[in-house]
């Protein structure tokens, strides 16, 4: 089954993120370079920039709600893609109400699937789905 329009925007933000976190690509860059795709709708690529810009400023949040949610783990031993997904699922649940949480979840744990460790997909579960019967701790923070 082929994956989804935001299932595939999804990646893209993932890719360019890392990108940037790595430094191979500077973040002004990332949109034009990395966040294309034919097959998508302008209104799903649309999506995906809008989504990146997002986790892009809302990083030291997440970073901060990621070290309260992820205890017993320093957030410089979280692997980056592990933090990378974090970020996004967080930044699309605060930021894109319509979205469904247990969607935005069971992407992460899909993008974990593909872009991480075997461990990783547990891990982002168990953050992220206390985040989620949490949110509102973190929301306005």
């Amino acid at each position: 089954m082929a994956a989804s329009p935001r299932h595939r925007a999804r990646e893209l933000v993932l890719q360019g993120l890392y990108a940037q976190e790595i430094g191979e690509i500077p973040p002004e860059e990332v949109v034009d370079r990395v966040i294309v795709d034919d097959e998508l709708s302008q209104e799903t690529l649309e999506y995906a920039r809008h989504l990146y810009e997002n986790v892009r400023l809302s990083s030291d949040w997440a970073d901060g709600v990621i070290t309260r949610l992820a205890t017993n783990w320093d957030l410089e031993r979280i692997a980056v893609v592990d933090k990378i997904i974090l970020r996004l699922a967080m930044t699309e649940i605060k930021e894109a109400p319509d979205v469904p949480v247990k969607v935005v979840l069971n992407e992460a744990i899909e993008l974990a699937k593909s872009f991480s460790t075997a461990e990783s997909s547990a891990f982002i579960n168990g953050v992220l789905d206390n985040f989620a019967k949490n949110s509102d701790q973190f929301i306005d923070v």
